[in-house]
């Protein structure tokens, strides 16, 4: 959601010194800590998660997408770090709507794969029958780990996925062409 349908100005250097999870996982590391710390940085998250919510714009191309996925009868899942109370208030910010919402207030998060397998089995799909689309490393380990075998990376810097077989586009139109839905 952040990054992918959203732009959205976290500053995870400051937010990571903040809560002192270096370079593992936010939500793996807080799920770590001992009471009372780790209910205090849970807050610490919350609190920039709520500013950067507030100041997120939707990203060029969404609502169009979506709407073109749709009428062409093709499901859509959002999976999500990101809690259940933002996630809800920017889609309903947007008017967007998927057939399916995760966040991790159900429990699994990436860069796991676990919440992408999920969602493909709640909507009744094999991954094969799938793509991905996200902004980060943990987005392209959580589809690999899901087995999903088409993967669209939304950023600027192409050069960090070298490495990856992925797409990186810098916008919603390559995917809309990619798929079909636009010449």
């Amino acid at each position: 959601m952040d990054g992918t349908l959203f732009i959205v100005p976290y500053d995870w250097a400051r937010i990571r010194a903040d809560l002192g999870s270096a370079e593992t996982s936010i939500l793996t590391h807080l799920g770590s800590l001992e009471e009372p710390e780790r209910s205090r940085k849970w807050a610490i998250l919350e609190a920039h998660e709520t500013q950067a919510t507030r100041r997120a714009r939707l990203r060029p191309g969404v609502p169009r997408l979506l709407k073109e996925l749709g009428e062409e009868g093709i499901r859509t899942a959002l999976v999500t770090n990101n809690s259940r109370k933002n996630t809800a208030i920017l889609l309903g910010r947007f008017g967007l709507a998927f057939d399916l919402v995760m966040t991790r207030d159900d429990g699994l998060w990436k860069p796991s794969g676990a919440p992408l397998a999920a969602a493909m089995a709640r909507l009744g799909l094999l991954p094969e029958d799938c793509l991905a689309v996200g902004d980060s490393h943990f987005d392209v380990r959580a589809a690999r780990e899901a087995g999903i075998p088409r993967i669209f990376v939304i950023s600027r810097d192409g050069a960090s996925f070298s490495g990856e077989d992925v797409v990186v586009v810098r916008s919603i139109t390559p995917i809309e062409r990619a798929l079909g839905l636009r010449s």
